[in-house]
């Protein structure tokens, strides 16, 4: 069958291949019919044998019948399918270790689904798989347990690729708008809306784009932005706009064009002097602060977080020391990183930025464990941050960020060298451990690839090689900034602390040589010319 074949019959071979369908599952039940009744029915032969004429004829008229394909009968199949999938759920509960119990079941069903193949080349009648929620419950099959006896999750894959295709997602908009969620079971209707769309962005995530361009992003930020009291839909439309967002630079560059940038900052405004009042509205804070995350990925985003005063806002979180703190950090991070972050950076001097973020390097806040962020993520994005600053400053700017590394004696000297030999111990008992796994594997005869090279290599970015090359690359930069004070400051102390720059030099080389994954060959040339051009003068 054809998705795009609009609301034609379909062709003859595929008629009579739906009829012969009919006709087996008609059969089959026909059969049980008979079964039961003999079994379960005492009556006199006669009464035994009018009823079962009766069901022979019943089956006859049902064969000779050739229902044309209208809505009526297409709510038929799908109450039909509702209905077996149910009663094979039910006896999958009741005798798990018993097939047989349930295998008639099994076939019922799949028949029906080989049946409801035909609807997928009616998109006008889309509408009654979704009104009737049997999309939902097609999604159901999908995480189906049964794999070894008969596979109908392939049926339902086809049939919700169709529907996929055929636009469902604009139907199921199209039900939100109309639905008022002042009434109880239209709020259900739009949380278990909502529930679809996260199922079938799991079945088959490259729909996530469809969806949103069939009409689903702008609702979603519709809904987020209207004036009503917090409740679980708003926590499930920020859930699935993070979900559509993530790793879709298509997704992110149409919630730049809906002005969503403005919607999550408005949203997120609110969190600024006040902490959320519940677990879920703090779920609902993360989700949209991932959201902007996501989208500060695309360099285009970055230009409206700044016109929307995005950098103001997370500088306001950061001095409020409330839970939405960590977060705003990560986000700053975010839209600082990389030459695309260059005019964030000088804004954010410019908003006095450096008064808020150098108390955060001095010393990592306390209560954090609370908020679910580790000691480790909060020092990283400061430091990335801080490299970022280095990296893109210039004139005026990059000055008064040089100067606070002389001011108080250099005491942010003394902090960076600190964090410098905190995270080279625990890159030594990683790089100790891995050793060891290494020296076992060869032991065995097992071959280390290269792909077990990098798995061993984001191992150690994780147990703190990252924030070690953040460090490195910042304690370059200032050694290179013609302030002979801090350089001989950072030379004293890794004398005294018996280290050298050899360590140094190596960590930052290993850095260059995997930086700008993902990014342009030339852009990638040059970024590793500049770092080891700052070792020269190290």
């Amino acid at each position: 069958w054809d998705p795009n074949r609009g609301t034609k019959r379909p062709r003859d071979d595929e008629d009579e291949d739906i009829k012969a369908r009919r006709k087996q599952a008609s059969a089959r039940e026909r059969s049980r019919h008979r079964e039961e009744e003999a079994a379960a029915l005492e009556e006199t032969d006669d009464e035994k044998k009018k009823l079962l004429q009766m069901v022979d004829k019943e089956g006859e008229e049902e064969e000779e019948e050739d229902e044309p394909l209208d809505e009526s009968s297409v709510k038929k199949m799908i109450l039909t399918f509702e209905k077996r999938s149910y009663k094979n759920q039910e006896l999958r509960i009741k005798f798990p270790d018993n097939p047989e119990k349930f295998m008639e079941s099994e076939l019922d069903l799949n028949d029906i689904i080989q049946e409801m193949h035909v609807v997928a080349t009616m998109p006008d009648l889309y509408h009654l798989l979704v009104e009737l929620n049997a999309v939902q419950s097609l999604l159901g099959l999908l995480g189906h347990d049964n794999t070894d006896i008969l596979s109908f999750e392939d049926g339902a894959e086809v049939l919700i690729d169709a529907l996929v295709d055929g636009q469902v997602v604009a139907l199921l908009v199209q039900n939100l708008e109309r639905l008022d969620e002042g009434v109880k079971e239209e709020a259900d209707g739009v949380h278990n809306t909502l529930a679809i769309v996260e199922n079938m962005a799991e079945f088959r995530p490259e729909m996530c784009t469809e969806a949103a361009q069939q009409g689903l992003m702008q609702w979603l930020l519709k809904r987020l932005k209207a004036k009503m009291p917090f409740d679980a839909n708003k926590l499930y439309c920020s859930e699935v706009l993070a979900i559509l967002l993530q790793n879709n630079d298509d997704n992110r560059e149409l919630l730049g064009e809906l002005d969503g940038i403005d919607v999550l900052l408005q949203q997120l405004s609110v969190f600024k002097r006040h902490n959320p009042s519940t677990a879920e509205e703090q779920e609902m804070m993360e989700n949209l602060f991932d959201s902007l995350c996501s989208c500060l990925m695309l360099s285009s985003n970055r230009d409206r977080f700044l016109k929307g005063e995005g950098l103001q806002l997370m500088n306001l979180m950061l001095r409020e020391k409330k839970i939405s703190r960590s977060s705003a950090l990560k986000v700053l991070d975010h839209a600082m990183i990389g030459p695309e972050g260059t005019d964030n950076c000088h804004k954010f001097v410019d908003i006095l930025g450096l008064r808020t973020i150098f108390p955060l390097f001095m010393k990592s806040p306390k209560k954090m464990k609370k908020i679910g962020t580790t000691e480790k993520e909060h020092e990283e994005h400061v430091c990335s941050i801080l490299a970022s600053l280095l990296r893109n400053l210039r004139g005026q700017q990059r000055t008064r960020l040089l100067n606070k590394f002389t001011e108080n004696d250099s005491e942010k000297v003394d902090r960076l060298m600190e964090l410098h030999f905190k995270y080279l111990d625990a890159m030594q008992v990683a790089d100790k451990k891995i050793e060891g796994e290494k020296h076992d594997m060869v032991r065995r005869g097992e071959i280390i690839d290269d792909d077990m090279e990098d798995e061993f290599y984001l191992r150690r970015l994780d147990a703190g090689l990252f924030v070690l090359q953040l460090i490195c690359y910042i304690m370059a930069e200032i050694c290179n900034a013609s302030v002979p004070q801090i350089r001989q400051r950072v030379h004293q102390i890794l004398n005294m602390r018996g280290s050298s720059i050899k360590i140094v030099r190596h960590i930052i080389k290993e850095y260059a040589e995997n930086i700008g994954d993902g990014k342009n060959q030339e852009f990638r040339e040059s970024e590793q010319k500049r770092i080891l051009e700052l070792l020269e003068n190290f």
